[in-house]
């Protein structure tokens, strides 16, 4: 069944903006820095002068006080590129529907629309947009621009994504060479926004910690939309009664009651969260919980007010 975006739902964030924390690198004058300097925008520091320079930038009442030639530095904007990625697997279709509902959505469809919505406050900036779809490999790549047709493109995209649950075409995860191939083929400073229910690598976090870092390596800047189901995914809220859970990924079948094991499945989940926090931390890489249930303009909303206080 093909699905069409409604974009009017898609919020323009009032007068929020998405900036880049991190010095990014671009072709236009925008909102962002740029780690090139020139002489425009924001001072940004003195260098001496060298002898045949134009003399107009050359601070003249630092040479009052110094006796020495200091030519000023300035930082200039930029427009940031953006590199949006989502994890397409067949977790990502939990809870699984009969009918396609935005209003109470499965994790891919709250990935799509978070993803069109940035990519909408991001055109509204000027800025460059780019997408990675990965399953077990990439599916897709398309590099950051900011161009109409660009963006017709990447939705098409997006649109491709929704459909019912096949649970004929089980489509499994390796998030860890996904991503290691996506740091190696952004070769300019972007912001990396990636969208992922993180089910891959459950029992060793440290090999998809490694392929975090090496986004962070490569200059570039990180938000992890950590998202998930709370109700049934981290709280194992179900009743008191017989279940049979599948692994969307593998079809493999597991009948129990979820109450003789939920609570110790929850704090394996506090324990998981925990180490994913650490690690964000450290690396200094935006970690966002995205549970479904609130809805993707909710969530997306508290991120960028915060982001927005803590720039």
């Amino acid at each position: 069944m093909d699905f069409s975006i409604d974009r009017n739902r898609l919020t323009q964030f009032g007068s929020l903006e998405f900036l880049a924390r991190q010095i990014v690198e671009g072709f236009i004058t925008g909102l962002h820095k740029s780690p090139f300097h020139g002489f425009s925008v924001e001072f940004a520091e003195h260098r001496l002068y060298n002898t045949g320079e134009p003399i107009r930038h050359i601070d003249w009442k630092l040479y009052g006080r110094t006796e020495k030639l200091f030519v000023k530095r300035y930082e200039e904007e930029t427009n940031l590129h953006c590199q949006l990625v989502i994890d397409k697997s067949s977790s990502m279709c939990f809870p699984v529907r009969n009918k396609l509902d935005v209003e109470h959505p499965n994790k891919l469809l709250f990935s799509v629309y978070a993803t069109a919505s940035l990519m909408e406050l991001m055109r509204r900036q000027r800025d460059a947009v780019g997408l990675d779809l990965f399953d077990e490999t990439i599916a897709f790549h398309e590099t950051a621009k900011s161009s109409s047709v660009h963006h017709k493109l990447i939705y098409s995209q997006l649109e491709s994504l929704i459909d019912h649950y096949d649970k004929s075409d089980k489509k499994k995860t390796a998030t860890t060479q996904c991503l290691h191939q996506i740091a190696e083929m952004n070769h300019r400073r972007s912001l990396v926004v990636i969208f992922t229910d993180l089910l891959d690598s459950l029992d060793d976090y440290n090999e998809m910690f490694t392929a975090l870092e090496h986004l962070k390596y490569n200059k570039h800047e990180v938000i992890l939309f950590h998202v998930f189901d709370r109700h049934l995914e981290q709280d194992f809220d179900f009743d008191n009664r017989p279940f049979r859970f599948v692994d969307l990924e593998t079809g493999e079948t597991l009948k129990l009651n979820p109450v003789e094991i939920q609570e110790r499945y929850r704090q394996l989940m506090v324990q998981r969260k925990d180490a994913i926090l650490n690690h964000c931390h450290r690396y200094q890489i935006d970690y966002v919980e995205a549970d479904i249930n609130q809805g993707y303009h909710q969530v997306l909303t508290n991120y960028l007010i915060k982001r927005t206080k803590l720039h």
